[in-house]
């Protein structure tokens, strides 16, 4: 990689697969992945979790809720971020069967994840 060949203290890059988006047949899809630069003890920092962690309390959630998977309107979505710049639909999720993505409002995500651990 040109990056490593530039700068010499960068010996790895992690490359994660973050799936693919718009998977219908006969129309355009495109491959998600992201880069980074491990730390020392060879984790890599998601910098969306962190953000999410920083925060979901604000928000009425938790931090453990990121990636939490939850039904709405009969479908399957999982929650992989929060955008403060969006006031009124903060939450940002993908479906799951095709990882497209939406934004709820936070109010709609704490209500749809707690009916789901309530028998």
């Amino acid at each position: 990689m040109r990056l490593a060949e530039r700068s010499p203290q960068i010996t790895d890059l992690v490359i994660e697969s973050t799936g693919w988006r718009g998977l219908e047949p006969g129309f355009s899809f495109e491959p998600a992945f992201r880069i980074s630069i491990p730390a020392p003890d060879g984790k890599t920092l998601n910098l969306d979790k962190e953000m999410f962690a920083l925060l979901a309390e604000q928000y009425g959630l938790e931090a453990a809720d990121f990636k939490r998977e939850f039904i709405a309107g009969g479908e399957r979505f999982r929650i992989t971020g929060i955008d403060p710049r969006r006031p009124k639909y903060p939450i940002s999720v993908e479906r799951i069967p095709d990882r497209r993505g939406f934004k709820f409002t936070a109010d709609n995500v704490a209500m749809l994840l707690k009916a789901q651990v309530e028998p």
